[in-house]
């Protein structure tokens, strides 16, 4: 028997299954993520769901893994210092796309050379101003590359890696042209820094987990989920770790696929943090034609199509003021549910709110407790010295929030921890009030319980509390997630329809479900597809949330631990990409991986781009970790129609290779 291991990193679980090609799922995990050190979490689901059955680990042929590692440290600006070198670019090049801002003070080399749209060098590669930059640059953690028009001939990037690698075999050089078949050299450029920047995280990441398993005696191929929802190696995402951003949010969707056996839905997958919405179209997830953004930054990543909001089991609540009443506010962000605090510090979150429920007068710290996470990160070099003495103090173990804030200043430096994810908040969220009403068990009810009585006793401007029991407090939270959710749905669904806008819609749909209808107008509004709900509270909210747009909740089994399915299913997918333009001599160029060639008639062109491609296609195919390699060739023409005749504008060509990972037997 040959098992495959699924294993993903989430903002709050870490989740792995044991998945058998012809059986399905036949076990599955989850432990809370370590952010610290994620293999520190990956370790403690692989040993609970191996415990949970009767297998040896030698069973295990194929491990796979989707992470949230590097969309979290774009987002929260981590990672190693690096080196650009811009090559035929002026500095104008860092004001575009948010080049400057990415790089945040880090060396910039400029270089003569660099070609033109034709792939004809515009100067000689400066060699020497290269070196001599070097020299001052100080140390880095790996180079990003990008050459003007390199897309059209790399030539000139490949030779600066050449220097760079003579220099130091151990140098980590990324090259614009391998990431990105696309024009737009600044954007190329982002895309190279973002993916230099990750490299030592992601290396960190693989090594460990390869460590973990060799400890384990699991002896088997390691791969890696893309943000398209492919496999690649473990090598391979090494070297280009960029393109596994948004990895766990496509992971979801091909699991979901799998479980559902659904071709055409929308999916919602709800985490502790974030709600991730796509689309299935065909059984496979709509990709971004425009590229992934993650951070605030526009890459050139080919990703899933991802719709994400702030909402989760573990969003923050508030009250909010609306009209002369309070309503309940969720998100966007993330707090560690109180009554998962209260499993690991019983006495110190007891007895906190035991002496808060004895007082009169509501505080907005009430029900609210600090720690520090305790993990490495770039910005304890940049604290002041009121952050780094709240942090120090937080290292002896959690405070109740109103213990530590004594002044105003010090609520702004902890606001500037939690951003800086070095310190988190513990509260009341959707988690706790699942727990009061029944419908979760894992954790403290009690502190729940007590957390929500305190929110309870919020007043409004006519001085009436919020309500008055923990019971009605967890209902009005878990009506403003389904609420919510199924707004979100909706405004997601209609992407850039001009139909409606999404307050428009949104009001409508509001105005749909309230309970006393219009006796005049009829209003009706809803979704065409099902929803196909994932993630550990999908069963609970995802029922209501369809019925209120109007169409089916597919709840598979093994929702909850959908990305980790979808690790384990998907295939090794890799492309090659080429264009063919006309020359002022009558003649055709393709631009390819290569340097440029010409050739007399578009048809031969195309013959020899779908030779080389396919060749590229599947030798990359391969090194990702792919057996039985099958491929597919596209070719477009763009022809204008001009006085009645055609002309030849341009061709893009693609070979698509792809099949199952490598399982070792």
């Amino acid at each position: 028997m040959t098992l495959l291991l699924g294993i993903d990193t989430g903002g709050t679980y870490t989740d792995a299954v044991l998945f058998d090609e012809d059986k399905g799922v036949i076990a599955s995990a989850k432990s809370l993520t370590t952010r610290n050190d994620y293999a520190i979490g990956i370790g403690k689901s692989v040993v609970s769901v191996i415990g949970s059955t009767q297998i040896s680990t030698k069973d295990i042929g194929l491990v796979s893994l989707s992470t949230t590692l590097a969309t979290n440290a774009l987002v929260e600006g981590q990672g190693g210092r690096v080196c650009l070198i811009l090559i035929g670019f002026d500095e104008t090049a860092l004001e575009r796309n948010g080049l400057r801002e990415a790089l945040k003070g880090d060396p910039v080399i400029f270089l003569g050379g660099g070609h033109n749209g034709q792939g004809e060098a515009e100067a000689p590669l400066d060699e020497a101003a290269l070196n001599s930059g070097l020299d001052v640059a100080g140390p880095i953690t790996a180079f990003a590359v990008a050459g003007l028009f390199a897309i059209r001939n790399p030539e000139h990037e490949l030779r600066v890696r050449e220097i760079l690698l003579a220099r130091s075999e151990k140098n980590s050089v990324t090259c614009s042209h391998e990431l990105s078949s696309k024009l737009d050299g600044p954007r190329r450029a982002l895309t190279s820094v973002l993916n230099a920047r990750l490299i030592n995280l992601i290396h960190h990441l693989i090594t460990s987990s390869e460590a973990l398993f060799a400890e384990m005696k699991i002896d088997a191929p390691l791969m890696v989920v893309q943000g398209d929802g492919a496999l690649i190696s473990a090598e391979i995402a090494k070297l280009k770790p960029i393109e596994t951003i948004l990895s766990g949010p496509a992971a979801s969707l091909v699991g979901a696929a799998y479980l559902s056996g659904e071709k055409d839905a929308i999916v919602s997958d709800i985490g502790g943090t974030t709600t991730d919405i796509a689309v299935l179209e065909g059984g496979s997830p709509r990709l971004d034609p425009a590229g992934a953004t993650v951070g605030g930054w526009r890459t050139m990543v080919e990703a899933v199509a991802i719709h994400t909001v702030g909402l989760g089991g573990d969003s923050e609540v508030t009250a909010a003021k609306s009209g002369f009443g309070l309503a309940i506010a969720l998100g966007p962000r993330r707090l560690v549910p109180v009554s998962l605090l209260a499993t690991e510090y019983p006495k110190l979150v007891h007895d906190a709110l035991d002496a808060q429920l004895l007082r009169d007068r509501w505080q907005d710290s009430f029900g609210r407790f600090v720690f520090a996470v305790g993990r490495e990160s770039a910005h304890l070099a940049t604290l002041s010295e009121l952050e780094a003495a709240l942090l120090a103090e937080l290292k002896a173990g959690p405070k109740p929030l109103e213990k530590l804030i004594t002044r105003r200043r010090q609520m702004s430096a902890l606001e500037r921890l939690v951003s800086a994810g070095l310190v988190m908040i513990a509260g009341l969220t959707p988690s706790d009030a699942a727990h009061i009403l029944g419908l979760q068990d894992s954790w403290d009810k009690a502190v729940a319980e007590k957390a929500a009585r305190l929110f309870a006793r919020q007043k409004d401007t006519r001085g009436q509390p919020l309500t008055r029991t923990a019971e009605d407090v967890s209902r009005m939270i878990f009506d403003a997630l389904v609420a919510k959710s199924s707004e979100t749905l909706l405004t997601a669904a209609l992407g850039g329809d001009p139909l409606l806008t999404p307050d428009e819609a949104v009001r409508v749909l509001r105005a749909a479900n309230r309970e006393a209808s219009h006796p005049l107008v009829k209003l009706d509004i809803g979704l065409q597809l099902p929803v196909i709900g994932l993630g550990a509270s999908a069963h609970i909210y995802y029922p209501k949330v369809a019925a209120r747009l109007k169409t089916e909740a597919v709840i598979p089994d093994h929702a909850a631990v959908a990305n980790a399915v979808g690790a384990v299913v998907g295939q090794v997918r890799m492309s090659a990409h080429a264009s063919i333009s006309p020359t002022d001599k009558d003649g055709y160029r393709l631009y390819h991986s290569g340097e440029p060639l010409d050739f007399e008639s578009v048809d031969v062109a195309a013959a020899e781009a779908k030779r080389l491609l396919t060749s590229e296609a599947r030798a990359l195919a391969l090194e990702a970790g792919a057996v039985e390699v099958q491929t597919t060739f596209d070719r477009r023409d763009n022809i204008a129609h001009i006085d009645g005749r055609e002309m030849f504008i341009e061709s893009h060509l693609d070979v698509t290779a792809f099949g199952r990972p490598r399982i070792a037997r």
